[in-house]
């Protein structure tokens, strides 16, 4: 079977960001009709004439459908790239979903930072928080992964600080919590499986060309 008359399946991050992605998609004439159908109980949908599948995963699974090469391409949060750490090309910034990663608390936690204090952490994602203080403050912390509303953390006096997504910042200063240093920016990702970007690479290069130039349109 010739490569180029494959099937591209993707794997697309439920709820926002599927829907968002399925508008960009549309943008360029790429679309599943199948999919505006909410009351399907389909897992796969597939566009013939396109020769497309697209499936719905939860955000962190997104990233092992690809490195598997179940899926050709993933669309997901960069948060979930690197919290998962997969061997996956990460190809094109979609430029929504944006975000920061931060870490945050109280004010008097400000000072546990300049320190190198052995600290406690509390986070849904240990290993962007491991790979921060580790890896570029050199500061040895106690990781606790929590996977509800990590503002608890230092509220209950369970960490000192908190790693998180921050988006308003509004949930934080509610609880009396403040960004105290930003780690990196976030936004909606498209990862590719390697070897897909190989056998498939005409098609693929193709459509992130194709994407790129539209949101550079917008």
């Amino acid at each position: 079977m010739n490569q180029e008359d494959r099937y591209l399946t993707f794997a697309l991050g439920k709820g926002r960001l599927a829907t968002k992605t399925m508008e960009l998609f549309e943008s360029i004439g790429i679309s599943c009709e199948e999919m505006k159908d909410k009351d399907s109980r389909k897992l796969i949908f597939v566009n013939e004439q396109q020769k497309m599948r697209f499936f719905l995963a939860k955000g962190p699974d997104v990233p092992t459908y690809v490195e598997y090469g179940a899926a050709d391409i993933g669309v997901v949060g960069r948060d979930t790239i690197l919290e998962e750490n997969r061997n996956v090309y990460e190809v094109l910034d979609l430029g929504y979903g944006k975000c920061r990663m931060c870490v945050c608390g109280p004010a008097s936690a400000a000072e546990l930072l300049q320190h190198h204090e052995r600290i406690r952490v509390a986070s849904k994602y240990p290993n962007i928080a491991r790979e921060y203080f580790y890896n570029k403050k050199h500061q040895t912390v106690d990781i606790i992964k929590l996977n509800g509303s990590v503002e608890l953390g230092p509220i209950v006096e369970l960490s000192d600080v908190i790693v998180d997504i921050v988006e308003t910042g509004s949930t934080l200063r509610e609880n009396g919590l403040s960004v105290l240093e930003e780690i990196c920016p976030l936004s909606a990702r498209m990862i590719v499986n390697p070897v897909s970007m190989q056998m498939q690479n005409r098609q693929i290069t193709d459509l992130v060309n194709r994407l790129r130039r539209q949101i550079l349109a917008q």
